[in-house]
């Protein structure tokens, strides 16, 4: 007598959540040009100001340039933008604006202008979001400290760091010539 085995076949559809990876980059390239595009029109709607995107990331640029040349002013800025609650810096992108305002030493007001958008929607999981308020912070980066990876919170407070280890930086807040979203740290 032979044994016969029947298979049972179920069609369970198993739930997988698949990460877009060209999407999700995609969707974080989108968010910084708009957000550098916003500056842009900011300053060149505003009085005596003009301001140009630079280039592709790939490019050693700042994100912005911006010139007041009435005022003598010069402003390089890097631009950040996104849903979570810190928003890191490189060293070489504050590296690369430095030289850039170096360079243009006619002018009397050079600065470093680190530029944070922190949307009214917080990321707390993949696709998954909560509200919260829009805040937008401007810190003027101190050419007295050594240049080094950093991190802005939804706080608004800045933090340096140094061999994984957080350090805060004190950056003063910076005004800028327009209206903005502008909220004082804690």
């Amino acid at each position: 007598m032979r044994n016969k085995m029947s298979s049972i076949s179920l069609d369970i559809p198993i739930v997988k959540i698949i990460k877009d990876n060209k999407k999700i980059s995609r969707t974080r390239r989108q968010r910084g040009y708009n957000w550098e595009d916003t500056l842009v029109k900011r300053f060149n709607s505003t009085q005596n100001w003009k301001a140009f995107r630079l280039g592709s990331p790939s490019i050693a640029l700042p994100d912005i340039l911006a010139v007041n040349t009435l005022n003598s002013m010069i402003f390089t800025i890097e631009a950040k933008s996104g849903t979570s609650t810190s928003l890191p810096v490189p060293a070489d992108q504050i590296e690369r604006c430095q030289k850039w305002i170096k360079t243009f030493d006619i002018y009397k007001n050079r600065k470093v202008i680190l530029a944070f958008k922190f949307l009214s929607k917080k990321r707390i999981g993949l696709g998954i979001y909560e509200s919260r308020e829009l805040r937008e912070f401007y810190k003027i980066w101190d050419e007295s400290k050594p240049i080094t990876d950093c991190v802005c919170t939804y706080e608004g407070q800045i933090f340096a760091r140094i061999d994984g280890k957080r350090e805060k930086l004190d950056l003063k807040e910076h005004t800028m010539p327009f209206k903005t979203k502008h909220r004082s740290s804690a």
